[in-house]
């Protein structure tokens, strides 16, 4: 009776050994699982910047936002309004945001410590995707007698909010027609600010750059009483050889615009997605699948997005891709640097 007492007791250990063991190996298996899981190395809050309400930028940051909250929703994702590139650029730098949709020629400056940011190296920020073109729309008063861009010395113009990508825009274009920012009187207004200021005539003339077919433009076109400048070549030239190689030719295309028959030359500045060094290489990885995964769904906010395709992914790029972008470009087969 003792000999089977022991053996029963025997058994009795070796099975709670072995539960315990499966126990052991069960509790490992979650955990691998977790570790595998795709919020290893993700962000738990996700900023996305944008411009002034209401703007492209703006509209775009609160798409992303929405977006990845649905595609991650272990992210806390929001959007976040400032008054424009530069600002955009520094709170990716600090930490602030983690991403944010900014000219490409605000961030070369930006990355290289130049310009504006003289002394101040903007070092974590990195590109992820081409977005969208700027264009140069720069609109008068028909009777202002502006029929160029040097035709607005000693005038009064809206170049845009103080420190914002649009009035450095304004500051490079002034440089490239000849002539200095003492010249003209600057009004540092929005850009529903500015349509304001003309339609009240107490602006000649104001900073439009903005997407094509923006509702500021639509508005301020529409009486007749106002109209797009075209930007010389040789301006453009000098924007791009000497002020910034972001800069590049562009064509509004005729009646792009209410009362404007004809194709205006101009020039343009690429829009970017940026986001911070710190992301992890799979999340920016996963990002960017989702944004092409789900291109209409951007669409569906505004119209830009659809110049965001596979083929337009790399140009305008000023300053280096995010280690996850260029897993994901080279997988996709685009040559990157």
């Amino acid at each position: 009776m003792r000999k089977y007492k022991g053996i029963l007791i025997s058994l009795v250990l070796g099975l709670a050994m072995i539960l315990s063991a499966c126990g052991a190996e069960s509790t490992k298996g979650e955990g691998n699982n977790e570790s595998d899981s795709k919020s290893k190395d993700y962000p738990k809050f996700l900023t996305v910047a944008g411009a002034t309400s209401g703007g492209t930028y703006f509209l775009m940051a609160n798409a992303i936002a929405q977006l990845l909250g649905n595609e991650f929703p272990e992210i806390d994702t929001n959007a976040q309004s400032t008054p424009g590139s530069p600002v955009i650029l520094e709170n990716i730098d600090k930490g602030k945001a983690e991403l944010g949709i900014a000219q490409a020629g605000v961030a070369q400056e930006a990355f290289n410590g130049t310009g504006q940011f003289e002394g101040k190296k903007l070092e974590k920020i990195r590109q992820l995707t081409y977005f969208y073109p700027n264009v140069m729309q720069f609109v008068v008063r028909k009777d202002a007698g502006i029929a160029e861009i040097k035709d607005i010395e000693g005038k009064k113009i809206a170049v845009g909010a103080a420190g914002s990508a649009t009035e450095l825009n304004s500051q490079d274009l002034v440089k490239a027609a000849g002539l200095k920012y003492d010249d003209i009187t600057p009004e540092y207004v929005s850009e529903a600010q500015a349509v304001e200021l003309l339609r009240n005539r107490q602006a000649a003339g104001a900073n439009m750059i903005a997407a094509l077919g923006s509702s500021n433009m639509l508005d301020i076109l529409s009486t007749g009483e106002y109209e797009i400048i075209p930007i010389k070549e040789e301006t453009v030239k000098t924007l791009a050889e000497e002020v910034n190689a972001a800069y590049y030719p562009f064509t509004i295309p005729a009646d792009t615009y209410p009362n404007q028959p004809e194709p205006i030359e101009t020039f343009a500045v690429a829009n970017w997605l940026h986001g911070s060094a710190d992301l992890s290489e799979d999340f920016v990885y996963e990002l960017l699948t989702t944004l092409y995964d789900n291109v209409d769904f951007l669409i569906d906010t505004h119209n830009v997005a659809e110049n965001i395709k596979l083929e337009n992914a790399v140009d305008g790029k000023t300053i280096p891709l995010h280690d996850g972008a260029i897993k994901f470009y080279k997988e996709k087969g685009i040559e990157v640097d």
